[in-house]
């Protein structure tokens, strides 16, 4: 996926509130840009870290930039995790993803579970939908291996009960992580962070849900999933 403008390259001073970041564009400006990401994002906030954002034009926008990537551990890494969805819809049309490929139709956002809504549900009239839940990750502990998540997240082990539950209906359910860096090879739940995560995984794996890893090409020019990752449940 091409990004729609050429980034502009900063240093992070730093990130708060969630939602904010100030960065010092490489000509001494400072500039406060939008941080499209609220979860802890370890290992990829320290300031000093380089940055890219992208800039837009849009009169009704109070912050005209937009955080989109950081260089961390000699790596160029996504920091956007709403990107990821785009990403997984983009590879799956492309026959990039070889496990997610026969199906004839792609839809986005559909309901179903308690009151959620599954990130891509795949079709075909000849066998059962395919339910996908898209995760983004971006942290790595130790050398080649990315870890999910950094924080807690009782939202993702309901979306991985109720992936469990389409299984047992007689579908195809699949956890489905995109690694928005290519320094990594394995994939595993960070379970010192998040065990009830962890077990939930372990357990919907257990069921019949498919687990996925991906990782991605990042580049200022555009992020693109690139491979497949080994996933390893238990550390």
């Amino acid at each position: 996926m091409k990004f729609a403008t050429a980034l502009i390259p900063g240093t992070l001073v730093k990130r708060y509130k969630r939602f904010f970041a100030d960065v010092e564009l490489d000509g001494g400006e400072i500039v406060t840009a939008h941080c499209a990401n609220t979860g802890a994002m370890t290992g990829i906030k320290d300031p000093g870290l380089r940055v890219w954002l992208s800039r837009s034009d849009n009169p009704k926008r109070k912050l005209k930039y937009t955080w989109e990537l950081v260089e961390a551990e000699g790596t160029i890494i996504g920091a956007l995790p709403n990107l990821a969805n785009a990403l997984a819809e983009e590879a799956v049309n492309a026959g990039v993803i070889g496990e997610l490929t026969g199906y004839d139709s792609l839809r986005r956002e559909v309901k179903y579970g308690e009151n959620s809504r599954i990130d891509l549900l795949l079709e075909d009239g000849g066998k059962p939908p395919c339910w996908v839940e898209v995760k983004n990750v971006h942290w790595q502990r130790g050398p080649g291996i990315a870890e999910f998540p950094d924080g807690v997240t009782s939202r993702g082990a309901k979306h991985l009960v109720e992936l469990a539950n389409q299984v047992a209906a007689g579908e195809r359910a699949v956890q489905l992580f995109i690694v928005q860096r290519s320094d990594c090879e394995v994939l595993r739940p960070a379970e010192d962070i998040d065990p009830v995560y962890a077990e939930t995984l372990r357990t919907s794996a257990a069921a019949g849900v498919e687990v996925l890893a991906y990782a991605c090409d990042v580049s200022p020019t555009a992020v693109t999933i690139t491979r497949p990752m080994r996933v390893e449940l238990r550390q």
